[in-house]
Order: C-alpha cells, then sequence, then structure tokens
C-alpha cells in the first residue's frame, strides 16, 4: 500500500513485508483493534502501516466464560478464548467497511486442525481487501492432544506449508514464546514459506484471588500482554532477526515511540501495537509521530537506516 500523501521532506517511513509495501512500519496487533471499525473515531486508519484484525476462525466462536480480563502490574491478563464471528461473517460484515481506507489489512486465522487453517486462508485469499495473512500457531492442536501448534518445529512447518499452498498474499507467521528456543521454531516456517515472522504472542500467566483463594480468570490462565513483557519479547526478536532472511515484526509491550524504536533498531521491519490501544485508542498515531520525529532530530532520511542499526561488541 504505497502513500502519495507524504509531506516534502518527511523522513521515508515505508517498510515491505514480502511482496507488500507499508507506508510506514506501525500496524496494530490481532484482537486489540477489533475489526477496525471499532477504533476509527480515536485514530485515523489511514495513517497506519497495516491492520491486523481480530482472528477469525472458521465458524463463528463465542469464546471463554468470564471472568476473562485481570489486570496485573505492568500489563494484563487475557483469556478471551479467541471469540470471534467467523471468517465468512467477516468477508461479508467487515471487510467492506474496511476497503474504504488507504490501509493494509491482514487478516489473523486460527484453527484446531491444519486443515481449518488452509480452508480459511482459502476464503480469504479469494475475498477483496485482504493484503495478507498472519497465522497465529499458538492455538492448541486437537489432533495431537492439545499442543499448540507453535511448539514444534515440524508442525509450525506444516502449517505454513498447508496455507502457504493456498495463498499468495504475504504470509505472516505469529511465533508463541512459550517454547524452549524461537529460533528453531522461526528458521521452520522461514523453511516452509513464510514472508515474514511476527513475535511474540502473549506469555502464558495466572493470577489469584486470595480472599476467595480461587483464580481470577475462569478459565485459570491467560496470556499476559503489556510493558511488562517487552525486554522478553525485544529479546526473542533480536534473537529471530540474528537468524532469519525474511522479516522480523516486533510485539509486545510496545506503548510509545522510543518502545517501537528499540524494536527496530533492534531490527525489527514493522511494530504491532496491542494492549496500549486499550489504554489509549490514539496510541498509534502518537508512535507514527514520535518515529517520524526521531528520525528528523536525527537526520535520518529513510526508516531503512534505522532498521537493524544496533551496536553491539560483536557486530
Amino acid at each position: 500500500m504505497e502513500s502519495d500523501n507524504r509531506k516534502i521532506g518527511a523522513p521515508d517511513l515505508r517498510v515491505r513485508i514480502g511482496g507488500l509495501e507499508l507506508k510506514n512500519p506501525v500496524m496494530t496487533a490481532s484482537g486489540t483493534l477489533g475489526y477496525g471499525e471499532e477504533f476509527a473515531p480515536f485514530c485515523d486508519l489511514n495513517r497506519l502501516g497495516a491492520i491486523v484484525v481480530k482472528g477469525l476462525s472458521l465458524e463463528p466462536l463465542a469464546g471463554n466464560p468470564a471472568p476473562r480480563i485481570m489486570e496485573t502490574p505492568c500489563g494484563m491478563l487475557n483469556a478471551i478464548g479467541l471469540q470471534n464471528i467467523g471468517v465468512r461473517a467477516f468477508i461479508h460484515d467487515k471487510l467492506p467497511y474496511l476497503r474504504q481506507f488507504d490501509v493494509a489489512v491482514i487478516a489473523n486465522i486460527f484453527g484446531e486442525t491444519v486443515d481449518q487453517y488452509s480452508r480459511i486462508a482459502a476464503m480469504l485469499s479469494d475475498a477483496d481487501g485482504v493484503h495478507g495473512i498472519e497465522v497465529n500457531i499458538s492455538c492448541p492442536n486437537v489432533k495431537r492432544g492439545g499442543i499448540a501448534f507453535g511448539a514444534k518445529p515440524d508442525v509450525a512447518a506444516d502449517v505454513t506449508k498447508r496455507v502457504r499452498a493456498e495463498t499468495d498474499l504475504p504470509l505472516i507467521v505469529k511465533l508463541t514464546p512459550n517454547v524452549t528456543d524461537i529460533t528453531e521454531i522461526a528458521l521452520a516456517v522461514e523453511a516452509a514459506g513464510a514472508d515474514a515472522v511476527s513475535l511474540i504472542n502473549t506469555l502464558t500467566g495466572m493470577s489469584v484471588d486470595i480472599e476467595r483463594r480461587r483464580p481470577h480468570l475462569a478459565n485459570i490462565t491467560g496470556g499476559l500482554s503489556g510493558p511488562a513483557v517487552k525486554p522478553v519479547a525485544l529479546r526473542m526478536v533480536w534473537q529471530a532477526v540474528r537468524c532469519l532472511k525474511i522479516p522480523v515484526i516486533g510485539i509486545g509491550g510496545i506503548a510509545t515511540a522510543p518502545d517501537a524504536l528499540e524494536f527496530l533498531i533492534t531490527g525489527a521491519t514493522a511494530v504491532e501495537i496491542g494492549t496500549a490501544n486499550f489504554t489509549n485508542p490514539a496510541v498509534t498515531m502518537e508512535i507514527v509521530d514520535g518515529i517520524e520525529a526521531f528520525m528528523n532530530r536525527h537526520r535520518i532520511g529513510g526508516i531503512g537506516e534505522l532498521i537493524g542499526s544496533l551496536k553491539t561488541d560483536d557486530a
């Protein structure tokens, strides 16, 4: 998605993910901006690099019972359970609204079987207005006893291959941090045909009500996100960047322009903003402005000069 509206003399923020050009590196993280329409009153969707919509399954899902969100120090736990309207309703009811904006639309998908992933990808590939697919492999594989697709390199590669066979759209694979070695999974999906990886998804955590002596979440455990996870996310992005040839998209605890710049300097081609959208619905606009201001202050003409500019003793 190329913009013709860049200001004269403004730094060039454009980045490329596979065959998709984004006007800037600021994306939204799946599940935190709904299907886009919900946040339109608070931020200019046209100014985003990309919108990653709420995760889509083959059929609608009601999600987990409440309570399913819990605030934690420096973050939050969520056990929403991937509630969504299903891929067919998204294409019919939500996508027409998004087509009016000059922004890349990335559809996040998930399934309980490999066949479900491939079927969803095929449906989205035929839909006008979808510019890329992000594959959530943190979901339980029901045919392998509930083990997450992203927990084993061979399973992660299998999902990637099957989705790749169904679409020519840019393919991003979203990695779970709940593994021993993130590089094994990243290398496996790269070899299987991913155009990029995004990381990290949430860390598994829990919280206890000491008066009731019960978990705060009905699901007991949930996904930890927010500023508390940023150092972990940044370390995993650094590891992925060092071993991959494809772009890495950084996610995890990004709430300010300096946060986003840390990921870009470390080597991320783009960033996704998640939990911060809940406390500040205009945060993505502030981050775009902040990145541009930083580049102007340091006289950096193009974002490529910034990406991967981290200085280390072993560089």
